[in-house]
């Protein structure tokens, strides 16, 4: 998730503005999260997902 479009319930602004101490702080939480899938975007996650169908489709045609 990226804080692009994200509110900040305490100043009304854009987290990734960091307006106040709550967006920092928030914005700073986000960009810290390392895992295998946080750098992918929810698009991009629909793709990767569409190509291995696709791949599983095509072995499975091949075996048949």
């Amino acid at each position: 998730m990226t804080c692009d479009h994200l509110v900040c319930a305490n100043c009304n602004g854009r987290v990734s503005d960091g307006r106040c101490p709550v967006c920092r702080a928030n914005r700073a939480r986000l960009q810290e999260q390392h895992g295998p899938f946080a750098a992918l975007s929810p698009a991009m996650l629909l793709a990767l997902l569409a190509g291995l169908l696709a791949v599983a489709l095509i072995a499975r045609q091949a075996l048949a």
